[in-house]
């Protein structure tokens, strides 16, 4: 049986949240599949440990106490629906203003 090929159902500037935990974050890059360590990978509790073949995203996450990277599979984010910015520091290094619910890349027009 062939994989098949997947889309990512978020994109670059998207602000999301974790379906189970409370952080949310924007993303800042996308692998079309599972391309972290294997010692992350098993990390993960095996009961939830997410499928490989599926789009990971890197984001910029924050809680109410703490700001980090975070490496989520698409199956755990969902959008987030509040329409506010993040406060992450790291978010200016790589992305313009907040509108309509989204960053937008530095250097991009849209």
């Amino acid at each position: 049986m062939q994989a098949q090929s997947r889309h990512a159902k978020y994109s670059l500037g998207q602000v999301v949240r974790h379906r189970t935990r409370p952080f949310r974050g924007v993303i800042f890059d996308v692998d079309p599949e599972f391309a972290n360590t294997e010692e992350w990978y098993e990390s993960i509790p095996e009961d939830s440990r997410p499928d490989r073949d599926q789009p990971f995203y890197h984001l910029f996450a924050e809680t109410e106490a703490t700001y980090y990277v975070a490496y989520v599979s698409e199956q755990n984010l969902e959008p987030d629906a509040s329409g506010e910015p993040l406060d992450h520091p790291e978010v200016g290094d790589m992305f313009t203003a907040f509108q309509d619910g989204r960053y937008h890349l530095v250097g991009l027009v849209n």
